[in-house]
């Protein structure tokens, strides 16, 4: 018999989406284990390493145990970066669930899998990413950290369709991220930097997970 596809996830829990332009909606996050980058600012270190086994259907299983209580119609494959595992068995399997599937991902890693939606987020300091994510994100984030500059906005503008909004992401919804995500919003329209937005916290601001 074949083995069955095993995952490392951090944590499994019923929320609303937090970030970006699908905060607020009810959503089921599956978050997996590990990361590439580390980033300093990251606020979710303890997903970086360990994690427990799950079998896709272990997962599936969860995650219908939370539905019943928690009607959500999307799961949230976060982490970590969550394309550091092969995804793809669970991802098929939640889709023949008929949830809606959400990734967000740093870009460092591609894997071919049909998704709802998308969200890209470059990390400082080249803020590369893979070049098959241009087309196929429906947003990128950019959190709010010193090392955001005009420069790195632009550069990023000029990838990005023009129909893909750029979010400044305050650093956990620090003032003095906020100042600074405010003056670069600004300079850029200045510069006639197209659909770049301000997008906050949502979760924390409420006070959720």
């Amino acid at each position: 018999m074949p083995q069955p596809h095993i995952l490392k996830i951090t944590e499994i829990f019923p929320s609303i989406a937090g970030e970006g332009l699908r905060s607020g909606e009810p959503t089921i996050f599956v978050r997996l284990a590990g990361c590439n980058l580390r980033c300093a600012f990251c606020d979710t270190k303890y997903s970086w390493q360990g994690g427990k086994s799950y079998s896709v259907d272990k997962i599936i299983e969860t995650v219908g145990q939370i539905r019943k209580r928690f009607p959500a119609d999307w799961v949230c494959l976060t982490g970590g970066e969550p394309l550091l595992q092969e995804v793809k068995p669970l991802v098929n399997k939640l889709k023949k669930e008929c949830y809606k599937i959400h990734i967000e991902t740093n870009g460092t890693i591609y894997r071919p899998i049909r998704v709802d939606w998308m969200t890209l987020s470059p990390k400082p300091g080249t803020y590369e990413f893979v070049s098959e994510f241009t087309t196929k994100a429906n947003e990128v984030k950019l959190v709010v950290s010193k090392e955001l500059t005009l420069e790195v906005i632009q550069n990023l503008r000029g990838k990005i369709p023009a129909k893909t909004p750029i979010l400044l992401q305050p650093q956990s919804n620090r003032k003095w991220s906020m100042d600074l995500g405010m003056k670069l919003l600004k300079r850029a329209m200045n510069t006639g930097l197209k659909n770049i937005r301000i997008s906050v916290q949502l979760h924390k601001c409420i006070g959720v997970r």
